[in-house]
């Protein structure tokens, strides 16, 4: 399943054909408190360079196949939650970088997900991403593509240490 809502690509490939948004940061959205910071320094990046934040969220497949109902059920709760979350958080983008986000619901391996989804869409020029401050590491999607993945990226991934202030923020972005 993948949804994505916000501009279109243009129809002829062209690229005036395409309207000019200025670089798109893209986000990927959790319950982290990092994920936190990553998008207030997205949105920061974005109020102060132009642009675009978008957003994507990654849901786990409901995978129950002897138990189509109860799959069916799973799904749908997931994407409530998964759209209560981005509700929110569009929310923040619209009040700190000032335009509303652009939008992807997918379904599947949050990893492989954000690949597919950075080679579908032209407009993606930049990865934000906030790393965790406990002792197991900055977390698995950055430890998967700043090493192994790294390779198969044609953006930059500007990662953002997950125990900056908003004063922080400020001073950097």
């Amino acid at each position: 399943m993948s949804e994505t809502t916000g501009p279109k690509p243009a129809e002829s490939g062209t690229e005036e054909a395409r309207p000019s948004m200025g670089r798109v940061f893209l986000v990927v959205i959790d319950e982290s408190p990092e994920m936190k910071v990553a998008l207030r320094y997205a949105c920061r990046r974005v109020a102060k360079s132009g642009g675009r934040v978008a957003m994507l969220y990654v849901m786990e497949p409901a995978d129950y196949q002897e138990w189509v109902g109860v799959s069916n059920l799973m799904r749908d709760e997931a994407r409530q939650q998964a759209e209560a979350i981005m509700q929110k958080m569009a929310g923040e983008v619209q009040k700190h970088a000032g335009s509303f986000p652009i939008l992807h619901f997918r379904e599947g391996d949050r990893q492989d997900e954000v690949l597919k989804l950075i080679d579908e869409e032209p407009s993606i020029s930049i990865l934000v991403l906030g790393a965790a401050t406990g002792p197991k590491g900055p977390g698995p999607l950055i430890t998967s593509l700043t090493s192994k993945q790294v390779g198969k990226l044609r953006i930059p991934i500007t990662i953002v240490p997950g125990n900056l202030s908003d004063a922080d923020i400020e001073s950097i972005a």
